[in-house]
């Protein structure tokens, strides 16, 4: 079955108060689609993250023209040649074709990639904790509390942005505010160094509630992150922005993490972060996805971790969690798939087992 046409839809939407870590604040959220259509009007939908501009002039000059023409059954050729021009551009593409594929066998995804072992997902609300307020840190626990009366009993919140114990006075209360009955995790952003991150060991000893330190420092200083772990309270995750398993090889190989947190939208594809998780779980590690931006990329990682082998035999601790993005984002309810009571269920059906609602992505699309 050939590709006839691919439509590229950029979305856009401006944010009503500023939010962000310790990168900086956030004023709008985007969102990159893509629809493949065959000639046989079967429809897959993909998702990338970046530049706009750059996405669009990607797509339009070289990915769309090369694209079109090609049997969708050649897949794996075509994400592999579209990665070398735009890896992101290669997750959303390999997206839409693995959709048009389940769509033409009549089957699920994951029943593509040996069928659901998870029907329930669990989910982690994670927040954007900085504003431009005096009072950013009573408006931060007031929105945590707001994740807490929705069902989440796990939430990540963010440090490294502001002074050391500022962001200490903001992390203890919000242990006052959930009493030690829900799991927290902090991300720091690669925002310290190992002497300043193990300073939280003072924080991290109230309690025995915590899920992980995300990110204490730089990802490419793995010796720090070697030493870090051995004297860390807390496991340590990371890894959002690498791509693909030969990058996180060395993290294995150097004992630097506990926790891989890929990314579908930075891997080049859902083959490559595929196999990332698959070799993390050879090799004994915890995968959490992150997943903040992109509600798509969230759909497909939660399908991913559906299929996933158990990393624990307790049956309550057999599945780590995917990060849901609890802050402003409309694009969040382009489908109808949403957590309940901190889980989410895997939709059946053909496909992706969803639909987009065309209305509302029309609102949003930058003109």
């Amino acid at each position: 079955m050939n590709i006839e046409s691919i439509q590229t839809y950029p979305l856009s939407h401006q944010i009503r108060e500023p939010y962000g870590d310790a990168n900086g604040y956030k004023s709008y959220r985007s969102c990159y689609l893509i629809c493949i259509r065959t000639v046989d009007g079967v429809e897959g939908w993909g998702e990338c993250m970046d530049w706009h501009p750059y996405l669009e002039q990607s797509f339009q000059e070289r990915i769309i023209p090369y694209l079109i023409g090609k049997k969708t059954t050649d897949r794996s050729q075509l994400v592999s040649t579209v990665r070398t021009w735009h890896h992101r551009a290669a997750t959303g593409v390999s997206m839409a074709l693995t959709e048009i594929l389940a769509r033409q066998a009549g089957v699920h995804i994951c029943d593509l990639w040996g069928g659901i072992q998870h029907r329930q997902i669990p989910v982690y609300a994670s927040f954007q904790s900085y504003t431009d307020r005096s009072d950013w840190i009573q408006h931060s626990l007031t929105q945590v509390e707001g994740s807490l009366s929705a069902g989440y009993s796990k939430v990540k919140v963010k440090i490294g942005g502001r002074p050391l114990r500022e962001d200490m006075k903001h992390i203890e209360g919000v242990l006052q505010l959930t009493e030690g009955k829900v799991g927290l995790a902090v991300d720091a952003n690669q925002s310290y160094d190992v002497s300043t991150a193990l300073s939280w060991n003072r924080v991290f000893s109230k309690g025995d509630h915590w899920l992980w330190f995300e990110e204490p420092m730089p990802l490419d200083e793995l010796s720090s992150y070697q030493l870090f772990r051995s004297r860390c309270y807390l496991p340590v995750a990371g890894g959002e922005n690498l791509t693909g398993p030969t990058k996180f090889a060395p993290l294995i190989h150097q004992g630097a993490l506990d926790i891989f947190q890929p990314d579908v939208a930075h891997s080049g594809g859902i083959g490559f972060y595929q196999d990332t998780i698959k070799m993390a779980r050879h090799f004994g590690f915890r995968v959490s996805p992150h997943t903040y931006d992109g509600f798509l990329t969230r759909l497909y990682t939660l399908f991913c971790q559906a299929c996933l082998s158990p990393w624990s035999k307790m049956a309550e601790e057999s599945l780590e969690p995917v990060e849901w993005d609890v802050m402003e984002n409309p694009f969040s309810t382009l489908i109808s798939v949403q957590p309940k009571d901190g889980e989410v269920m895997i939709p059946e059906g053909i496909g992706t087992g969803v639909e987009l609602d065309r209305e509302k992505l029309e609102s949003l699309r930058l003109v």
